[in-house]
């Protein structure tokens, strides 16, 4: 069993491959005892130390004055009834207060895992390989109901956990703090490693080490954004890539969010993640409930990768759905930085002409093809073929680019409204705004509302009569600005915080309508790049383009950190123009092929301008990405070299078996005379011989991985090396 409740003491034991997670009912109070690794038969009278602390820290129980809330290690901690510490959640009660205090009431456990209404989650794809924990906490004079849900999986040591709260008194009361999880650590002997950055600049890894006070990371934007992942991990006192101590916090959750961790006086450190309270509340009425986002908790005693690898099987393979999580991807070609909003159907086939015979396999037509979209001011919302780029339709471009032997795919951004717009002209009500207000623009562009079933119903119609008109099987799902005058125009004045987290579940109820429709098409999400790049949207679209940032150098870093949670499955990566179009770098164009074929292969620029070395160049690229996508997208990822610690930059790929490898180093600048050096492997087989593929040697994997293998002597900038090797039979 997974789950293991000790009644004499109250005990749960939640236990994964590797990993034991457990808490205690103590007088009733949830109390966080232990993560790590695992242990056979825990006891918690051993695994807590309890005792009595000065007057400024009360106590709930008079006869036990070892007890306060203030110091004991909590599983889903209230505030204002002695833990003067961050709640994981809080209530204003009908009376005006906010003091509630949540006791164990009980448990159930079930197999399998069960789904979380309307919100995105990890799944079971069998009751066999998984147990739920689900306990339930009350605080029977506020009529307030707390059911804490744990999972937990026999394949991957990770622990799911959500919490749904429910109002069970006669009296509304409004909830202003929601949050998925919340874990009470004994020390702070840790670093904080997030991911953060910008638009061109996402998920860089950042590190800082704990301090008493609060250290978070969140997001106000609406979405979990460019600027901050809803992703952090704890480092223990010296864990390395392949070493030690590591606990990963994942948010399953597209909108506003809040992480982070509380450092207290006596050096203990409460992580905890879920949505953001700030402009949030929720109404519960009498008899009503809410459900908050799950949050996917790894431990590793074996350092970051062990973490990445436990993240990376469990999203692509329990998070990720549909005909598209275990399929091949195509290579394809995307027309945005080709043309921009400047082409027509006869360009458009000249572009899949020419990748038809360099073997690519899917042409992707971006913005400008409906309503008057010559630029970026105006025609968002309405979805019909603009006629005179396209004056025989969408079908019949499709069939044009499909007689060339490529499939036909389109790029949409359903959830905006241009003022410049049919739609908003018809429906100006339809946008969040706030009356009154101005209704500011970004990228000339406002949020259509879809808190509001009327927009939901729209962009479903909309977007489907499009994919019904034409053979289309690849859709690129952008949106391109963040949250401001957040209010919708039916939801009451009691209700006007809960707009942003409504949007979210209106969201969410479109793609599983849409995707659920179009089993077929392979969606892609985009938010300018990889502002929505998060395990929500995973759930109903396999893969997100990575960045905006095309550019090779760039993207080291960027898809290095992207790494550190998410799948390789999940990234697009496109070649694309010499100089760049975003950083105006020259890098060969060997090197942007090397890059970019550890993520979902394809090109971003005109092919038709290609000189005859280029297109030979591209045939090689092609050829070996068909060779080796399947080890990319199913494979061991392991991180070699960081770009964030030095000049070079070097990753690589092992197949389930042990069998096949890929390996891709990069030395950004070239060093005159500089010193040799090697490359040491990983996640080979000691007992197996590799050939390398284009030479005559042969090793055994040990030698790989201890001794390694000889670097390449750059030549020029930029410059780049892809190793692959076979294990012999």
């Amino acid at each position: 069993m997974s789950i293991i409740y000790q009644s004499a003491t109250n005990l749960f034991h939640l236990q994964t491959r590797s990993t034991s997670y457990v808490f205690q009912a103590l007088e009733g109070f949830p109390t966080h005892l232990y993560w790590g690794r695992k242990l056979t038969n825990p006891d918690a009278s051993r695994l807590l130390q309890r005792m009595e602390r000065c007057s400024f820290s009360p106590n709930p129980i008079p006869e036990d004055r070892t007890i306060s809330l203030d110091t004991l290690p909590q599983e889903y901690p209230g505030y204002g009834s002695s833990d003067l510490r961050n709640p994981a959640y809080a209530v204003q009660l009908a009376n005006g207060t906010t003091v509630t205090e949540l006791l164990y009431v009980s448990h159930r456990i079930v197999n399998g895992k069960p789904a979380l209404e309307g919100l995105p989650a990890v799944y079971a794809e069998s009751d066999e390989e998984a147990q739920t924990l689900i306990v339930t906490l009350a605080d029977k004079l506020a009529g307030l109901t707390v059911e804490l849900s744990y999972t937990v999986f026999e394949a991957f040591d990770a622990v799911i956990r959500s919490a749904r709260i429910a109002n069970d008194s006669p009296s509304v009361m409004q909830l202003t703090r929601a949050l998925s999880v919340s874990v009470d650590l004994p020390h702070d002997g840790f670093e904080l490693l997030q991911l953060s950055g910008t638009w061109a600049r996402e998920r860089y890894i950042h590190k800082r080490a704990l301090t008493p006070g609060v250290q978070a990371i969140e997001s106000r934007r609406g979405s979990s954004s460019h600027a901050n992942n809803p992703f952090f991990a704890l480092l223990g006192e010296g864990a390395t890539e392949d070493h030690g101590d590591v606990y990963g916090f994942s948010l399953v959750y597209s909108g506003s969010f809040t992480a982070g961790v509380e450092v207290d006086q006596y050096h203990t450190a409460r992580a905890y993640m879920g949505i953001n309270p700030f402009d949030f509340s929720w109404r519960l009425e009498p008899g009503a409930s809410f459900q908050t986002p799950e949050a996917v908790m790894v431990y590793s005693s074996a350092g970051l990768g062990a973490m990445s690898h436990t993240y990376h099987e469990l999203y692509r393979t329990r998070l990720c759905r549909g005909a598209f999580r275990d399929a091949v991807r195509p290579i394809l070609v995307n027309n945005w930085e080709a043309t921009y909003f400047n082409f027509n159907a006869d360009k458009i086939e000249a572009i899949a002409k020419a990748g038809s015979e360099l073997g690519l396999e899917l042409f992707v037509l971006d913005d400008g093809w409906f309503g008057k979209r010559d630029g970026d001011n105006c025609s968002l919302g309405d979805w019909i073929v603009d006629p005179k780029k396209l004056p025989q339709g969408l079908e019949d471009l499709a069939e044009r680019v499909r007689s060339h032997g490529l499939q036909f795919g389109l790029w949409f951004e359903p959830e905006m409204v241009s003022p410049d717009s049919d739609l908003y002209r018809a429906h100006p009500d339809w946008c969040l705004h706030v009356p009154g207000r101005r209704r500011s623009e970004g990228r000339k562009q406002l949020i259509l509302d879809l808190s509001r079933e009327d927009v939901q119903t729209y962009i479903i119609e909309a977007v489907g009569s499009i994919l019904k008109s034409a053979p289309i099987t690849y859709v690129k799902w952008d949106m391109n600005r963040n949250m401001s005058e957040i209010g919708s125009a039916l939801l009451p004045a009691e209700r006007q915080r809960e707009t942003a987290h409504r949007y979210m579940l209106g969201l969410y109820n479109v793609l599983e309508q849409i995707t659920a429709a179009f089993p077929h098409v392979l969606f892609e999400s985009c938010s300018g790049g990889g502002g929505r790049f998060d395990p929500g949207m995973l759930y109903y679209m396999p893969q997100t383009w990575t960045s905006d940032n095309s550019d090779a150098i760039s993207r080291l870093k960027i898809q290095y950190g992207t790494s550190i949670v998410y799948p390789i499955s999940s990234m697009g990566a496109h070649v694309s123009a010499s100089p760049n179009h975003q950083v105006g770098r020259v890098t060969p164009l060997k090197t942007r092929g090397d890059v970019a074929m550890s993520g979902n292969f394809g090109y971003e620029l005109d092919l038709t301008v290609f000189t005859e070395a280029e297109k030979e160049e591209v045939k090689r690229q092609v050829e070996l990405v068909k060779e080796v996508r399947e080890l990319v997208q199913y494979g061991t990822f392991y991180r070699l070299l960081s770009p964030f610690e030095g000049n070079e930059t070097a990753w690589m790929f092992v197949s389930p078996d042990q069998r096949e490898v890929l390996v891709v180093h990069v030395v950004e600048l070239n060093e005159p005379n500089a010193p040799l050096s090697r490359l040491k492997l990983k996640g080979l087989r000691s007992d197996y011989s590799y050939a390398w593929i284009g030479t005559d040697e042969v090793a055994f994997g040990d030698e790989l991985m201890y001794a390694g293998v000889a670097k390449s002597n750059p030549h020029g900038d930029f410059y780049s090396t892809v190793y692959r090797f076979t294990a012999q039979a």
